[in-house]
């Protein structure tokens, strides 16, 4: 009793605000979207790159994206109260209003666009807002709830951070980059499907269409290992197409085979532990991915 009294006072004295913002923010998923985007703008140049896209492209992409995860969390609130996972962040437990959550987001979406229009360059601005209105309107708002297809078409948003530090650094959109959008759109289905596939009873309660709650465990597992075959041959891209050379293909090769073999395992598995150490490595596989491009990148073998 006298925990959560403090933990009210506090709250209400604004002692854990600034706390609550930056779990707002969905820290750890900015801090994977901001890794691939700056791999995307030293994939970009030969040598160093130049100061200013780094830093301020790098702000802006980062506050950016901690916009749209702002929103999401608006937008979601509901859904999230129910949910396990979910139901500690700031705006379920009050810690937070929708009236703060909402003008914290549009103050620091407004000063990304800001710095990237006027510190970047405006294909960088654009592209980043409209990944931004992707994932926090498109995506959140019409896709999670039309479709189980929902993660497919709305993972575009979160393929585009190594697209957007490119065009930081060079002004537009190179082939490279789409490369490495490719990657991280064939990467994002067995990613979030298997922690959906963990997840499937808290989706079903919120009336969220995963597709393990609209086709079930079994096509949803199919799915993974499906979209896993694909992202295979998408990430086999960089070194067939001279982009990357002999460091990144043995990685990737390495990580490809890990990542099927946790796709095989979740088909022979009745119950649904495996998902989420599926769901655990697809994170460490997208990091060690482009860690190794850009390892590659200025060690070429």
């Amino acid at each position: 009793m006298g925990t959560t009294m403090q933990e009210t006072i506090k709250a209400q004295t604004g002692q854990y605000h600034w706390r609550d913002y930056y779990e707002l923010c969905k820290p750890r998923v900015v801090a994977l979207i901001v890794f691939t985007a700056i791999v995307g703008m030293f994939l970009a140049v030969p040598g160093m790159v130049p100061w200013q896209p780094l830093i301020f492209g790098t702000l802006g992409i980062a506050l950016a994206a901690a916009s749209a995860a702002a929103i999401n969390q608006v937008v979601d609130q509901q859904a999230d109260s129910i949910m396990g996972r979910t139901s500690k962040r700031p705006i379920p437990t009050g810690n937070l209003s929708n009236r703060q959550a909402i003008i914290f987001a549009s103050i620091i979406g407004i000063i990304a666009m800001a710095i990237l229009i006027v510190l970047v360059n405006l294909l960088t601005a654009l592209l980043t807002f409209a990944s931004l209105i992707g994932y926090a309107v498109i995506y959140t708002v019409f896709l999670k709830r039309a479709t189980p297809q929902n993660i497919v078409i709305g993972g575009a948003a979160g393929a585009a951070p190594p697209v957007l530090g490119w065009a930081a650094v060079t002004g537009t959109i190179d082939p490279n980059s789409l490369l490495l959008f490719l990657i991280i759109f064939a990467w994002t289905p067995p990613h979030f499907w298997a922690l959906a596939i963990h997840r499937r009873d808290e989706y079903a309660k919120v009336d969220i269409p995963m597709l393990p709650v609209t086709h079930g465990v079994a096509f949803t597992r199919l799915h993974v290992l499906l979209y896993t075959i694909v992202l295979i041959i998408v990430s086999l891209l960089p070194y067939l197409t001279g982009m990357c050379g002999l460091i990144y293909l043995a990685t990737t090769v390495v990580l490809d085979a890990v990542f099927m073999y946790f796709a095989i395992r979740m088909q022979r598995e009745e119950h649904t532990g495996y998902a989420m150490k599926t769901f655990g490595f697809s994170i460490l596989y997208l990091m060690l991915m482009f860690a190794a491009l850009l390892i590659d990148h200025y060690i070429r073998i």
